[in-house]
């Protein structure tokens, strides 16, 4: 077991991802941490956030972490996550924004130096076989071995892309990461916010693309299962079409700031027929068209994964024997 993780307080070398939209809430991250590994809270709104994670202290004293995206963080933001054992940010310049332990998560090289001189704790390395907002370029193993050759020996790098069962755990462990962080497997369990149907779509999936539809507000990459939006849209060209890029280059500095029930309502409310895609996953009682035209987030591992169980069995699944 890596120092670090044991700074922390961790059992387990498994972390889960912490998917925002409402679909890492405080059932998920609560039945993660109690199982050994770490629960990590996804963005939300910061009175959501507080009330999920008063919940997860009633629930287990276990760590728990939470996710920031920076581009949509505010003090209310810093000020619930300073509560929290671990805080994980991303896609953004690094900056330490907590006391407490900080992680930050990388898609370069130059942005794990970044993270570095920016006084971050430690590094997640985001592969390019990832499912969500992707900034990996590269396979999660390849960017492990670049990254530590960069970094100070002994630097905790934890590695995120490629992990659905023990094996891909062993090996990433034995590749010199510190931990492993998983997404799409933890989006399929029981405690998931996720809608039932997009779980089912991922369970019964295969095919995913790394695309900048579904990025309004918030361009960039992102991947996920095939839809109708993107086999609409994505014809020509599996990024999108010019003017929804353009669109989301364009609407990235306001957006940032919209209300989360305003994209909540936003995502609901969008046609497969328009060039509009809102980054918000189907939640809750989500179904019909919605899963059509919203974002179903998958990694690649999407194709070996078939089960929905509870996220305890599955850290237990994913722990080399």
């Amino acid at each position: 077991m890596h120092e670090f993780l044991e700074r922390i307080g961790l059992e387990l070398p498994i972390v889960q991802a912490g998917m925002g939209g409402g679909i890492a809430g405080s059932a998920l991250a609560t039945a993660v941490s109690a199982a050994g590994g770490l629960g990590t809270l996804g963005t939300a709104g910061p009175s959501r956030m507080a009330a999920w994670l008063a919940e997860v202290r009633q629930a287990t004293d276990k760590p728990i972490a939470m996710n920031l995206l920076l581009p949509f963080a505010r003090a209310a933001h810093w000020k619930v996550a300073a509560q929290a054992d671990v805080v994980v940010t991303f896609w953004g310049r690094p900056q330490r924004f907590s006391t407490g332990v900080w992680i930050h998560q990388v898609g370069t090289v130059a942005e794990s130096r970044a993270a570095f001189d920016a006084g971050a704790d430690a590094v997640i390395v985001q592969g390019v076989e990832a499912g969500g907002h992707v900034r990996g370029t590269v396979p999660a193993l390849e960017l492990l071995e670049q990254t530590r050759a960069a970094l100070p020996a002994g630097y905790p790098i934890l590695l995120a892309g490629g992990i659905a069962d023990a094996n891909d755990v062993e090996g990433a462990l034995a590749a010199g990461a510190a931990a492993v962080v998983a997404g799409t497997r933890f989006v399929m369990s029981d405690e998931s916010g996720a809608a039932p149907e997009y779980k089912v779509r991922l369970a019964n999936g295969s095919e995913t693309v790394l695309t900048e539809l579904f990025g309004v507000g918030w361009p960039g990459a992102h991947r996920v299962l095939r839809n109708g939006a993107t086999e609409r849209w994505l014809r020509h060209d599996q990024r999108g079409p010019a003017v929804v890029r353009g669109i989301n280059r364009l609407t990235a500095p306001a957006l940032a700031r919209v209300p989360e029930a305003l994209q909540q309502w936003t995502s609901r409310h969008q046609l497969v027929a328009l060039p509009f895609f809102a980054p918000v996953p189907p939640t809750g009682s989500m179904n019909g068209r919605i899963l059509e035209t919203a974002p179903l987030y998958a990694g690649e591992t999407v194709a070996r994964i078939t089960d929905i169980a509870p996220a305890a069995s599955i850290v237990r699944s994913l722990t080399p024997g």
